[in-house]
């Protein structure tokens, strides 16, 4: 039953923010469920592929896609990478052990959670500080 709760609450989320959730899924399966490191990677693959499809059917339905068109030379070169980095990383699954997997995720999420915090503190809305006043504006020193 916690499996379905958690993967539910994921799946919200997943769909939401328009990801497949495995920023989600493996710290799930990490610490709810006691996955080691690389169970929880290839769990995550597979409970991700059903989000993505659902998640891409859903977001082509209202053009939420569109912006793909605008940028297929990023899109080709990111999928590409992609491609080439999951070979690469399946040929070092059997070798990187999770001790030291472990803490490398850790440091990507933590330093992935900073730069999401900072980026959606400068990009909210209004007014975050007093607003500054033109350089015609100020006082000047009077002594100089």
């Amino acid at each position: 039953m916690a499996g379905v709760a958690a993967g539910f609450a994921i799946g919200i989320f997943a769909s939401v923010l328009g990801v497949a959730g495995g920023e989600l899924l493996i710290p799930t399966l990490i610490l709810l469920f006691g996955c080691d490191v690389k169970l929880a990677g290839s769990l995550s693959l597979a409970v991700s592929l059903p989000t993505m499809l659902v998640g891409f059917a859903r977001y082509s339905q209202d053009k939420s896609f569109a912006v793909l068109a605008r940028n297929r030379g990023f899109l080709i070169a990111m999928g590409l990478g992609s491609v080439a980095g999951a070979f690469a990383g399946s040929l070092l699954l059997g070798i990187v052990r999770a001790e030291v997997l472990l803490p490398l995720l850790a440091l990507l999420l933590a330093g992935s959670a900073v730069k999401i915090w900072l980026h959606a503190r400068r990009a909210a809305p209004g007014p975050r500080f007093p607003p500054q006043q033109s350089r015609s504006t100020l006082p000047t020193d009077p002594t100089g």
